[in-house]
């Protein structure tokens, strides 16, 4: 089998609320990690939820970033796949 991307699915616990719930704060933060990896960004688009929570993706052009918060619990669910060598420790690290 070719190995042809790499990926990473992360789960952070205990996160501080006010920033998980902060559309503009994990927006900044995903974008900020796929720069970090030397990635492409081509777009991103990210969702503030009623009451709380924010869902979002960056697209880039060796795959994508994408991410989804639950303030009520403390918890972040994140993924970044990419290609082209890139390394999604370097973004893993950053968030």
């Amino acid at each position: 089998m070719k190995t042809i991307g790499r990926h990473l699915i992360a789960e952070f616990y205990g996160c501080d609320v006010e920033v998980i719930n902060s559309l503009e704060d994990i927006k900044t933060h995903m974008c900020e990690a796929a720069v970090k990896i030397g990635a492409t960004v081509l777009g991103e688009k990210f969702h503030q939820f009623t009451p709380q929570g924010v869902s979002g993706t960056v697209v880039i052009a060796e795959s994508h970033l994408s991410i989804h918060t639950w303030p009520e619990v403390g918890y972040v669910a994140v993924d970044i796949f990419t290609c082209g060598g890139l390394d999604p420790n370097i973004g893993f690290k950053h968030l």
